[in-house]
């Protein structure tokens, strides 16, 4: 058996029965003698101090994992994401399957799958401004409606050359059937070494989606004299305003996102489902 001792509940306060399924969850911990700590996500809610936790339950949907994903890499906490959305690619587990898939996990039945996240750094006057994590996806776009702007992008030691696009998307495998997928992007095993570097709507029909190591660095440049004020967003859910010279250095983080397995259906079995890849009318 594993160690567990302390766990984290990390819940979508606007998911459905949500009460319900927390209860349920510590008055089981409370009877095996685990301690609950409880976090409602809730608009902008300040985030908790991690301190001790040998377990984390990711509590909604997949925008919950992300957030979680980001609050827990750096400390190698394992996340149970259950999902009590409607949809569900990261959050896997069903909300009436968390104590079996808990129990596997705690009996040394479940593996825990390492997700490789991204860092990103905007550079600016040659000064670092700021620094983001993300495990879905960064994007460069323009503010306000729907405008091309203009990009150069670099790999460490390759020019790939101008976008005129309306972004850029770089993309990790677990992200791969989020923004990047909509936007044409391949769909890649989540646990994959390898980042996605995607333009979206290029003016120019040849720039397509590529697939880069892991270990690449990504350089976005914003060209001057753009029409339209630009922003970087992470995960669709953080943004932050670019000027023109800004530079965004994108790389693999150091620390991978700890995500628990499900032993139900692997991630093909996901996609079947979930992409509707039945070959019938609805497919």
């Amino acid at each position: 058996m594993k160690d567990i001792r302390k766990v984290l509940l990390i819940v979508n306060m606007h998911k459905r029965d949500v009460g319900n399924v927390v209860n349920s969850i510590e008055s089981y911990f409370h009877k095996n003698n685990i301690e609950t700590f409880f976090y409602g996500l809730n608009g902008k809610s300040v985030p908790p101090e991690i301190n001790g936790f040998d377990l984390a339950f990711s509590l909604g949907g997949d925008g919950t994992v992300l957030f979680s994903a980001r609050l827990l890499a750096p400390f190698g906490i394992p996340i149970l994401p259950v999902n009590l959305g409607d949809f569900g690619f990261i959050a896997e587990v069903a909300k009436d399957e968390w104590k079996v898939a808990f129990e596997k996990y705690w009996g040394g039945l479940l593996g825990v799958g390492e997700h490789l996240m991204l860092d990103l750094t905007v550079i600016r006057g040659g000064e670092q401004i700021a620094e983001f994590t993300g495990l879905n996806d960064c994007v460069v776009c323009s503010s306000g409606i729907s405008k091309i702007v203009r990009l150069h992008l670099s790999l460490a030691d390759t020019e790939l050359g101008e976008y005129r696009a309306d972004g850029i998307i770089v993309s990790t495998p677990t992200g791969s059937t989020a923004y990047s997928a909509a936007a044409g992007g391949p769909i890649l095993d989540p646990e994959m070494e390898a980042m996605i570097i995607n333009p979206i709507c290029p003016f120019t029909l040849s720039n397509r989606p590529i697939v880069v190591p892991g270990e690449e660095k990504v350089y976005i440049k914003i060209k001057s004299l753009q029409r339209t004020e630009v922003i970087l967003t992470i995960d669709g859910q953080s943004a932050f305003p670019l000027f023109p010279k800004d530079c965004i250095q994108v790389k693999r983080a150091e620390k991978k996102a700890c995500i628990i397995r499900s032993d139900k259906r692997n991630f093909y079995e996901v996609l079947r489902s979930k992409l509707h890849w039945s070959g019938g009318p609805d497919a």
